[in-house]
């Protein structure tokens, strides 16, 4: 009987889930681009910025049961910022049944490297208009539902000057204890095509920084990686996340890093081909842009921060059994009533290839999967899965 109602309440909860994903509406997301990119600039520096800010922060406070911030921080004298100024930023944060925390953002300035920063010209609808809707579009498809992990809903500023938002925020997360176990940022999503004849309508590129050479460090972006490809793995028809086993593009930076360089797990979205003439300057217009597909990406993030927002606590000290076998013993250390799965791929695989719940257990035996030419990993039932050591 017990087991029976276990699998009606997982039905639900995917149900829940799959309702939530039909949700997600692309005219919603359009509407939010079309309204950013109507400032003249939301360019870090211009006294737009705080306008689009208190407008994005209006919308958010529209939304039943979020604690919506305007966040000021220094922004220091640099390369892209002529004097010292006071900037803004939105933090939504939706309580959960715990503390432990799930952020999702994108970057709400613009830039235009042509003209004066501060006068010219810079709609910022893809960079980063999209990323800065999807957070918005989250919030408005997640509230009202009860998550075990606290939600918070950001949009930065200061990217374009050298992530200094998303610096500041990490470092208060740091400094106040946040339990912040993942960060999506989304950057340069909303176009699945470009200018040299290519297009991808079916993938989103997902970077993610080199794991913690020393072991134990908590930053574990690329397991975060892995596990959005395999929560998302055909949940979304048609779409699905393309792992980029690097921090980032080349030459190129995103808010993400200022997490994980403090050592939380944060991973950055950006669609598979940009188009870098519509980048940092007046031709990044809504009209380049495609909302089905910026709704897919939305989706996927969905989906992913859904499944987390719903486990337990992830499990401590993944261990293999050393002695030789044709199978794999794992041990962890447990929490008392949560139950695990053990995920595994081959050595040469970058995404995870099977799975198998084992219930309320600290040990488990993975029969005839070899642990020399096996990576392992365990995860409480729909969360971040830890590395075998």
């Amino acid at each position: 009987m017990l087991s029976l109602v276990l699998l009606a309440v997982a039905q639900t909860q995917t149900l829940d889930i799959q309702t939530m994903v039909r949700d997600v509406d692309p005219a919603r997301l359009r509407a939010t681009v079309e309204k950013l990119s109507s400032f003249h600039t939301r360019n870090t520096t211009s006294p737009t910025l705080k306008e689009s800010v208190d407008w994005l922060a209006d919308e958010y406070r529209k939304i039943p049961g979020l604690q919506v911030e305007v966040m000021p921080y220094a922004a220091e004298k640099s390369r892209r910022v002529p004097e010292e100024i006071q900037a803004y930023q939105v933090v939504a944060v939706l309580p959960g049944k715990t503390d432990r925390r799930i952020l999702v953002g994108g970057h709400m300035d613009s830039l235009n490297l042509q003209e004066d920063a501060k006068t010219g010209r810079a709609p910022g609808a893809n960079d980063d208009g999209s990323g800065t809707a999807l957070a918005l579009e989250l919030a408005r498809v997640m509230a009202g539902r009860p998550w075990n992990q606290t939600l918070v809903f950001v949009a930065f500023s200061g990217e374009e000057q050298g992530l200094l938002g998303s610096k500041a925020l990490a470092e208060r997360a740091k400094a106040e204890g946040w339990k912040l176990e993942a960060v999506f940022s989304t950057d340069i999503a909303g176009s699945s095509s470009n200018l040299n004849g290519q297009s991808d309508k079916e993938h989103v590129r997902v970077f993610s920084d080199d794991p913690d050479p020393a072991g134990e460090n908590p930053q574990q972006s690329r397991e975060l990686a892995r596990f959005i490809e395999w929560a998302t793995r055909g949940k979304i028809p048609g779409f699905g996340a393309h792992l980029v086993l690097r921090r980032d593009r080349f030459g190129r930076g995103g808010d993400h890093t200022s997490f994980s360089s403090l050592g939380f797990s944060a991973v950055r979205f950006t669609e598979v081909f940009e188009e870098f003439t519509r980048q940092h300057g007046p031709e990044d217009k809504i009209e380049y842009m495609d909302f089905e597909y910026l709704a897919n990406v939305t989706r996927l993030n969905l989906v992913a921060m859904a499944s987390l927002a719903q486990a337990a606590e992830a499990p401590t000290r993944v261990r293999y059994n050393p002695r030789q076998s044709h199978d794999t013993t794992l041990t962890w250390t447990a929490t008392p009533g949560t139950e695990y799965e053990v995920l595994w791929r081959d050595s040469a695989s970058t995404t995870w290839e099977d799975s198998r719940r084992v219930g309320a257990v600290s040990t488990a035996t993975i029969e005839k999967v070899n642990k020399d030419s096996h990576f392992f990993a365990v995860a409480a039932i729909g969360g971040l899965p830890v590395a075998a050591r």
